[in-house]
């Protein structure tokens, strides 16, 4: 958090070493809500981490025809993902918000950068709450018919997570090498 704080405050000047914060430059302020954000984001780094081995547990599930366990997994998985998106959209709002505000273009690419990277993962785990659901509603050993279907759309759509999710990562990155450029350029003036 403090990075994010630094890293707008050190993107307040130009290459010169003058200040071109203003009364209009609300950077610092945009900062302090990002930090906000970043709670939200803490919250759902937290539910992913205890929860990343439902997806192999699912997997499983399904590779045993454990209907019973396969659908009790799924139901839990719904419920952690709709927290967790609860918290995504909260902190997207939070960083459109700042990015309304008088802030340097640098720290506005950031945000853009850190908004994608949230809006992939948030449509990463849409894919997996969908496949979550059929799987939940859906899955039924006996009708094999019924059975590869869930089975090939839960693959399907866990390809697409996995995807969305390395998209994501990508943004993030891009996001924070523009922070340290900013912040290196800024030392080497």
């Amino acid at each position: 958090m403090a990075v994010i704080l630094g890293f707008a405050l050190t993107s307040c000047r130009r290459s010169g070493g003058i200040s071109i914060i203003s009364p209009l430059d609300e950077t610092a302020d945009a900062a302090l809500i990002v930090v906000d954000a970043n709670k939200d984001l803490t919250k759902i780094k937290v539910l992913y981490q205890q929860n990343e081995g439902k997806r192999e547990d699912l997997k499983a599930a399904m590779e045993k025809n454990d209907v019973e366990s396969a659908k009790k997994i799924a139901d839990e998985v719904l419920y952690l993902i709709n927290d967790g998106t609860a918290f995504g959209k909260a902190a997207v709002e939070k960083i459109q918000k700042a990015q309304e505000m008088q802030i340097n273009d640098d720290y506005r690419e950031y945000l853009r950068l850190k908004e994608e990277a949230l809006k992939r993962q948030l449509e990463a785990f849409e894919n997996y709450r969908q496949a979550a659901r059929l799987l939940r509603d859906s899955y039924d050993p006996k009708d094999v018919k019924m059975r590869e279907k869930v089975k090939e759309e839960f693959k399907t759509r866990s390809e697409n997570y996995r995807k969305l999710m390395e998209d994501a990562r990508d943004y993030s990155s891009r996001a924070n090498e523009l922070a340290k450029d900013v912040i290196r350029r800024q030392q080497d003036n």
